[in-house]
């Protein structure tokens, strides 16, 4: 099958396009860039050399990018230690958070909470907000969680109830 030039390349933006809504999705997780790289259909490297030629950044700058984004969100709107934005916003250490956020803003964390605390709406209570985010390990099962076959003799799952 023979395309033209520019079917060739609407392909090549729609897979580099895939792998951002990827990475736009999943921006609090630890980037995997092999992975996202498989996802568009292209080695590492040349991920890599084809996403900066499309956006003018690496992946790993936008998405510490999108990250410190989501971290100016935290700051103006939960009531949230520095600590805990970073590590929900996908950072695994505080002072490459720091740094990161201060090359963005031109302002540390504390200082962006700060100036906007108090100009934007109510402060968003910090439990609210780690639930909303998911927490930091919102994926394990809390100490009260039980199995699904802990449940009492005789009762059935809501959804079951529901069919019946």
């Amino acid at each position: 099958m023979v395309t033209s030039p520019d079917e060739a390349r609407l392909a090549h933006l729609r897979r580099l396009r895939l792998a951002k809504d990827v990475m736009d999705r999943d921006w609090a997780e630890p980037l995997d860039l092999d992975a996202v790289a498989a996802h568009a259909g292209y080695s590492r490297y040349h991920f890599i050399r084809a996403f900066k030629g499309a956006y003018g950044s690496t992946p790993g700058q936008y998405l510490t990018r999108r990250r410190i984004e989501r971290a100016e969100e935290l700051l103006r709107s939960a009531n949230l230690s520095v600590t805990e934005i970073c590590s929900l916003v996908g950072f695994s250490s505080l002072g490459t958070f720091s740094t990161s956020f201060k090359r963005q803003t031109g302002l540390t964390p504390s200082a962006y909470r700060d100036l906007y605390v108090g100009r934007a709406a109510a402060v968003i209570p910090g439990c609210y907000a780690m639930l909303w985010y998911g927490g930091r390990d919102a994926r394990a099962p809390g100490p009260d969680a039980r199995a699904p076959d802990a449940r009492a003799p005789g009762s059935k799952d809501r959804n079951s109830q529901e069919a019946e």
